[in-house]
C-alpha cells in the first residue's frame, strides 16, 4: 500500500486512541466500551496501542450521538449495526 493509497484509504488503521477520542470529543474509556461491545474492533500496533480506521471513527462518532440521546450503549451499537446492513443493501440494489 503506496502512501497516498493510507491517505484515502477509509480502513487504514492511522489514529492513536489518544488523537481518535480527541477529534470525537469523547474519551478512551468510551472508545474502550466500542471495543468491549463489538462495535469496534481497532487494530493494534506492534507495542499492542490501538490504532483507528476513519470508518470506525464514523461509527464511535454515531454511537455517541445516540448515548447522548439516551439510548443504552447496547442498544446503539444494534441500530449502528442495522444501519449498516441497510446501507449495504442499498448499496447493492443500486444499477450498476
Amino acid at each position: 500500500m503506496g502512501l497516498d493509497d493510507k491517505f484515502t484509504d477509509e480502513h487504514y488503521p492511522a489514529y492513536t486512541m489518544g488523537r481518535a477520542a480527541e477529534m470525537l470529543g469523547t474519551t478512551r474509556s468510551f472508545l474502550r466500551s466500542l471495543d468491549q461491545v463489538k462495535l469496534i474492533d481497532p487494530q493494534r500496533s506492534a507495542a499492542g496501542h490501538r490504532r483507528y480506521t476513519r470508518h470506525q471513527l464514523r461509527l464511535a462518532t454515531r454511537a455517541r450521538e445516540l448515548v447522548d440521546q439516551g439510548i443504552p450503549l447496547d442498544a446503539a451499537c444494534r441500530i449502528i449495526h442495522l444501519e449498516d446492513q441497510l446501507q449495504e443493501a442499498r448499496h447493492h440494489m443500486q444499477p450498476a
